[in-house]
């Protein structure tokens, strides 16, 4: 958490078969990431702007509350949720919850 907003690690596979958000993996260093999926290519800044829109859209808050902090060019990308942190915190755990059980 950063003063009113929450930090998100994901790992983005771009160019998937549907767009979805797909549990929570592990970094080497035991770090959790989640997991995300986009049909959009990785090219100017498609695959990012299609994460964005997907995250927003997953946990129901505004587009404009979602921003790429970094990793705009690797697979590893730091998401910043602006907003209730608490709220957000509960809201990821649950949408990783159903999306790692169905």
């Amino acid at each position: 958490m950063r003063g009113g907003a929450l930090a998100v690690i994901v790992r983005l596979t771009p160019k998937s078969a549907r767009d979805e958000i797909a549990g929570v993996d592990h970094l080497s260093d035991g770090r959790p990431v989640l997991k995300a999926r986009v049909r959009a290519a990785p090219q100017n800044g498609e695959a990012n702007a299609a994460l964005l829109k997907l995250v927003a859209k997953s946990l129901r808050i505004p587009a404009g509350a979602v921003r790429l902090e970094s990793g705009a060019s690797g697979r590893l990308k730091t998401l910043i949720l602006s907003g209730d942190a608490e709220a957000l915190k509960t809201a990821l755990t649950t949408l990783v919850g159903s999306a790692e059980a169905g």
